[in-house]
């Protein structure tokens, strides 16, 4: 099923915080980029827009699905970074908030159905991981973005 819903906003990746899932390592201290305004770049100059509308080809949410996640802010809460402890790309997806019983917006929805949002979520960051990864592989020689060979080494090695 794919979606007709128009493409939100790309994430504002500035001012994040650690990513959720991410730990220091004793090689990787003092290591504090992330290169997020660099994605965040990508991002808006097509990355998100082409991770998304492939996405929207197969996922199993509707039209009032992303109406939701769309007002709970979750497609913004997405989070794309550099992970310098194992030099590569990365993403946190968002899940429904605990309190979605209690959001007016989220009247309708089933356990079930914030099940299958999460996943659904998870599924569009790495559709958009994918396609930054594509980005960054053409932008490989010399990049505006620094993400050349000599910025980390060869990645996928």
């Amino acid at each position: 099923m794919t979606l007709d819903v128009e493409v939100p906003e790309s994430p504002d990746l500035s001012n994040r915080g650690m990513p959720r899932e991410f730990e220091w390592q004793d090689e990787t201290l003092g290591s504090e980029e992330f290169y997020r305004e660099d994605l965040e770049d990508l991002l808006q100059e097509g990355a998100w827009k082409e991770g998304f509308n492939e996405w929207a080809e197969y996922t199993n949410l509707g039209e009032e699905q992303v109406r939701i996640v769309n007002d709970l802010g979750l497609f913004q809460a997405l989070d794309f970074y550099w992970d310098p402890t194992e030099d590569r790309l990365r993403f946190d997806a968002p899940s429904m908030p605990d309190d979605w019983r209690e959001r007016d917006a989220t009247e309708s929805l089933d356990s079930g159905t914030v099940s299958m949002i999460d996943a659904a979520l998870e599924d569009l960051g790495r559709a958009v991981q994918e396609v930054l990864e594509d980005y960054l592989e053409r932008d490989d020689e010399a990049s505006s973005y620094g993400w050349g060979e000599e910025t980390y080494g060869k990645r996928g090695e």
